[in-house]
């Protein structure tokens, strides 16, 4: 028998086997274009270089984050030789926080980054264009978020807290001082939050903290043990200060310390107020949420009187105004808890046509009992996922008119073909700038029977 040899190599089929790029490998190269995400793409040796904080252009000195066959990703370290748009950052954070990874292309290019990443998508999954693209749905692109979630990291060695935001492709935090894209509201309260953190007995105790701008300004703290009296009380002075409420979240339901206070947010065109508890989903951009209504509600264009299926519900945030227009509203949401304060909120409101039910939205709807006699009119607006499973039988609700809203391009061009299948075409569609100085893409698509 042949004696083995341990020094036989074996070779892939196509010949020898690329050395990958190394993580933290400094490279220079020219900036062509750029991804849907926002990052620069450069070509090196055949290998595409997906590059953040790079623009078309431009030559930077970039480090290897991650390397994947032909792929590698990468930030810029330097920028060598800028381009004609690119603008100065606002905030010191930016390159590290993994929050804003545009504040250097102006908003108007992101704006147009955003629409593309729409038409894009729908050529390249379903070989559709609209009949009339619409034009985009724009707010102020600094001081517009509402709601947060800082994160808490508690250092045993050194007895320190790390209170901010998650870093760009990494779990460290990066410690914040100051965050432009936040309400103005709760721009104090960021200040003084890792102080007020680091000065409790027991900081390790504290998960993350989540904040939100409503109709009151709330702070919500997850604690992983119980608080003592001392860190309550230090918790409930830093919100009196700033005249917020104080919500904790240890087992169970978020709860909050005074019971009698309400939290929501107002949508001032339809004269509602939605009852709002840390935790649910809420668009976080007051301005565009109420901008996308109203186009929503244009575009849909409902009678009074007609049947209008809500899909995905949440807390009535479509609903509401639906039914102020005096149509008959069926909202449908998968979450129970969601149900029964969408419910509450059409009844504090005075609005008797909302009728809110909980259903499985992976499957068909048309046998439930509230679908008898169809909708003329359905409008849905899922998660990243899409509604796959549920738009295979949207002609099954007798819907003539579809109104879909999107954040996730990607899905909604898949949800798009089975829509056309169906029957429908693609009336229109336009982006909502929900998200300035990310490359984020939330959508909007009217379909009609033909």
């Amino acid at each position: 028998m042949p004696k083995r040899t341990s020094s036989l190599r074996f070779q892939p089929s196509g010949g020898a086997r690329r050395a990958q790029v190394p993580v933290g490998k400094k490279q220079l190269l020219q900036i062509e274009r750029l991804a849907h995400d926002g990052r620069g793409i450069g070509f090196v040796d055949g290998r595409t270089w997906f590059v953040s904080g790079a623009l078309p252009g431009e030559q930077v000195a970039a480090r290897v984050l991650s390397a994947h066959g032909q792929v590698v990703e990468a930030r810029a370290e330097r920028i060598e030789a800028a381009a004609p748009q690119r603008r100065e950052t606002p905030c010191p954070h930016v390159g590290r926080c993994g929050g804003c990874t545009l504040q250097h292309l102006p908003h108007g290019e992101q704006i147009s980054l955003k629409q593309r990443t729409l038409a894009e998508q729908l050529e390249k999954f379903a070989h559709l264009q609209p009949e009339e693209w619409a034009a985009p749905l724009v707010g102020p692109e600094f001081g517009y978020r509402r709601r947060a979630r800082i994160a808490v990291r508690w250092d045993a060695k050194a007895r320190q807290l790390t209170v901010g935001f998650r870093a760009a492709a990494s779990q460290d935090i990066v410690a914040i001082s100051d965050c432009p894209v936040l309400v103005q509201a709760l721009q104090p309260i960021v200040r003084e939050l890792p102080t007020v953190l680091q000065g409790l007995s027991k900081p390790q105790q504290i998960g993350h903290v989540e904040l939100f701008s409503g109709t009151r300004e709330a702070v919500l703290v997850r604690h992983t043990a119980p608080l003592g009296n001392g860190d309550l009380q230090r918790l409930r002075d830093f919100c009196a200060r700033h005249a917020a409420q104080l919500w904790l979240h240890g087992t169970g339901e978020p709860q909050p310390v005074d019971c009698a206070e309400s939290l929501g947010y107002r949508l001032a065109e339809w004269d509602v107020e939605l009852a709002y508890r840390p935790g649910d989903f809420v668009q976080v951009n007051a301005p565009v949420n109420e901008a996308m209504i109203a186009q929503a509600l244009a575009w849909l264009a409902p009678q009074p009187g007609e049947r209008v299926l809500d899909l995905f519900s949440g807390l009535g945030n479509f609903s509401l105004p639906l039914a102020h227009l005096g149509c008959d509203v069926v909202g449908v949401e998968g979450v129970q808890g969601m149900v029964d304060r969408a419910a509450a909120n059409a009844r504090d409101n005075g609005l008797e046509s909302v009728h809110v039910y909980q259903a499985d939205l992976s499957s068909p709807l048309a046998e439930a009992p509230w679908a008898k006699g169809g909708f003329p009119a359905v409008l849905l607006d899922p998660p990243r996922d899409g509604a796959g499973d549920l738009v295979r039988h949207i002609r099954a609700l007798g819907a003539e008119r579809v109104l879909y809203v999107s954040c996730n391009p990607a899905t909604l061009a898949r949800d798009a073909v089975e829509l056309v299948t169906q029957g429908y075409r693609l009336k229109r569609a336009g982006i909502l700038d929900m998200f300035p100085q990310t490359a984020h893409v939330e959508a909007m698509a009217l379909f009609e029977r033909k």
